[in-house]
């Protein structure tokens, strides 16, 4: 899986190590088997208006992302056997619980999606 620098499209870095998720297969195993997402750590799933936390080990944050690249929600600390979703989402972000509100991402922010 490729890793990206996620930014926001005024320069503030949202993820320095955010995997792409963008087929099936990567879509599908996504954060499975994992014990836990490092800081700056992320996983940017493509497309993807909705998440589940069945099997996982740890709790994360998801930012739903719409086509234009804006934030349309993020839920926060989102914990195993959970699911998550956000009308509109056309890509989710998981990164660990709590960087979302570390790193000041809030709905409405514009993230640059064009890699």
């Amino acid at each position: 899986m490729k890793s990206i620098e996620l930014k926001t499209v005024d320069g503030r870095v949202v993820c320095e190590r955010c995997f792409v998720a963008d087929n099936a297969l990567t879509r599908m195993r996504g954060l499975l088997g994992r014990t836990g997402l490092e800081e700056g750590e992320g996983l940017l799933l493509r497309p993807a208006s909705s998440i589940h936390m069945f099997f996982m080990r740890f709790a994360i944050d998801v930012v739903f992302v719409g086509r234009g690249g804006e934030v349309v929600k993020v839920a926060a600390n989102v914990r195993p056997w959970r699911i998550a979703a956000a009308r509109g989402a056309k890509a989710a972000i998981e990164l660990p619980a709590g960087e979302a509100n570390r790193r000041g991402v809030v709905a409405g922010n514009r993230l640059d999606l064009s890699v």
